[in-house]
């Protein structure tokens, strides 16, 4: 694996202009590098991603994107740095599929060439962009102090955000609130999508629920309710579309989880006091 997949920040330098004058500095920023994502040899898509957890990522993305249904349906993932032109730097991502998800891939095949947080671009059809969710089967319930007791968590396990101050987290927590898994991205969508694939690895997805550093919309809600959650909450606002959605799904919706409170959106009676 090429060394620059290793990495989420980079230093640079910069200036900083006050009253008293130029001052040089050294600033650690936050990487972003075109990422694309390639099934049995066919680009399916590009997107502007943190250059780390890039497996993850690859796994995740297949999963909540419906490209596969479950971890054996991949054979297996390279990661490759590429050169491209005027100096700067790309990922291919190559991804093994088994041929009946191939078939059914081809049969939808679009292109998501996007910025940091477009989770929708290049969509070709009103019917991709809003295809079903799947209906969460767990009959759980959540605390009011379990939701405040991971999203408490986050930040110290968020190590990108704290060097560089621009990573968007997604956890995953037990009902009791315990952190089990976080992943950091500059997209809010990838951090997500990246969780989705190291859960796929090392932890069972029932009777949990998802915590996010960001605000929640469609796309977040669908790709929670593809790993299962019963709940996601996020630090910021919701949309209409990821309250209908999560209403559709079966999934609780909670936002604003700061400052002792919090406010849920969607399915209430999976929350208690």
């Amino acid at each position: 694996m090429d060394s620059i997949t290793d990495r989420g920040s980079v230093h640079l330098p910069a200036q900083r202009l006050t009253a008293s004058g130029v001052e040089a500095l050294d600033e650690v920023v936050a990487e972003e590098i075109a990422v694309a994502l390639v099934y049995n040899g066919i680009s399916h898509a590009v997107m502007m991603a943190t250059p780390c957890d890039l497996e993850d990522l690859a796994r995740g993305f297949s999963l909540t994107e419906g490209i596969v249904d479950k971890p054996a349906q991949i054979y297996d993932i390279e990661v490759e740095g590429l050169d491209l032109e005027k100096g700067r730097r790309g990922i291919e991502v190559r991804i093994e599929i088994a041929s009946e998800r191939l078939t059914a891939l081809r049969e939808r095949r679009r292109t998501l060439t996007g910025r940091t947080g477009c989770g929708l671009c290049g969509v070709d059809s009103l019917d991709a962009a809003l295809r079903p969710v799947p209906s969460i089967r767990a009959a759980g319930q959540l605390s009011r102090d379990a939701i405040a007791r991971a999203m408490a968590a986050l930040p110290a396990a968020q190590r990108l955000n704290r060097e560089n101050g621009a990573s968007h987290a997604a956890g995953w927590a037990s009902t009791d609130g315990t952190l089990i898994a976080v992943r950091e991205d500059v997209g809010r969508h990838n951090a997500l999508d990246k969780l989705a694939g190291a859960l796929m690895r090392t932890a069972p997805t029932d009777d949990g629920f998802v915590v996010v550093t960001s605000r929640c919309s469609y796309e977040m809600v669908q790709k929670a309710a593809a790993i299962g959650a019963i709940a996601i909450a996020a630090v910021s606002a919701p949309t209409s579309l990821a309250i209908a959605t999560a209403e559709q799904a079966g999934l609780a919706l909670v936002a604003f989880v700061r400052e002792g409170r919090l406010t849920v959106y969607a399915h209430s009676e999976r929350i208690i006091a």
